[in-house]
């Protein structure tokens, strides 16, 4: 179970979700379970006014964050969690049940404030969930075991319930409480994506992109630095060994420090 002081570091992240009653109900479940930090990622802007199941919930709607891209959206984050129903999808990420997916998060938060732990929850929009590239941003997935119905291919919930469900799974007792504990702080997902960009650089520069494009996409290039970069001291040293490499391969990097 996450205290109150822990809540505020767990971010609900919304992406391409298009209904603002949607929108509402998840930022409603987010008041009644104490959460406070809800992020919007659309290309356009949500009109919040039509968000009329937020009732009791105005502090949480207030203080949403949009953001243009999952980038920018997730980079504090030291722990990305997506939802999926799965379905015939192939997953490409470690995918955890609710509970165990609860416990991690309780385990993360309990590092400390010192090491800055921050966890992000991905919801993808009503029609089709979160795409292959916004799973690409996440460390682990999770689903609801949900009642299969026959002649029914991909068992849904509502954004709402989803959210509900959730966030009801971290407060509740079954996540292990655990004592907060020194820790190395992890890698930022903006330290992660500086790692990605850098590694695309090497393979560009070596032609293994000309000669593996499947194996250089930025979704799975991404993937490949989440696993790479488990602390924060670990991204500037992979960094440090990607410029060396441009470097001895006649290619200073391009991106910035």
């Amino acid at each position: 179970m996450i205290g109150p002081e822990q809540r505020g570091r767990v971010a609900v992240v919304l992406v391409r979700s298009r209904n603002p009653q949607n929108i509402g109900a998840v930022a409603r479940a987010m008041h009644d379970f104490g959460f406070t930090d809800l992020r919007l990622v659309n290309d356009y802007t949500v009109p919040f006014e039509a968000a009329q199941s937020a009732i009791d919930a105005g502090e949480v709607m207030r203080a949403a964050r949009h953001f243009t891209g999952l980038t920018e959206a997730v980079a504090d984050c030291t722990l990305v969690l997506g939802t999926t129903a799965v379905g015939e999808r192939r997953i490409e990420q470690p995918l955890d049940t609710l509970d165990r997916s609860s416990t991690r998060v309780a385990e993360e938060l309990a590092k400390g404030v010192e090491a800055s732990p921050r966890v992000a929850l991905l919801f993808g929009s009503e029609k089709t969930g979160l795409s292959n590239e916004e799973l690409s941003y996440c460390h682990r997935l999770v689903t609801i075991p949900m009642h299969q119905h026959a002649g029914m291919r991909h068992p849904s919930m509502n954004l709402g319930q989803a959210a509900a469900v959730c966030l009801y799974e971290l407060v509740r007792g079954s996540a292990t409480p655990v004592r907060e504990r020194a820790a190395e702080p992890a890698a930022s997902m903006g330290e992660i994506e500086r790692m990605r960009v850098l590694l695309a650089e090497v393979l560009e520069a070596a032609e293994y992109r000309r000669h593996h494009p499947a194996n250089s996409s930025e979704a799975h290039l991404r993937r490949l630095a989440i696993r790479l970069a488990a602390t924060r001291a670990d991204a500037p040293v992979w960094m440090g060994i990607l410029r060396q490499v441009l470097w001895k391969l006649g290619k200073p990097a391009r991106e910035t420090r």
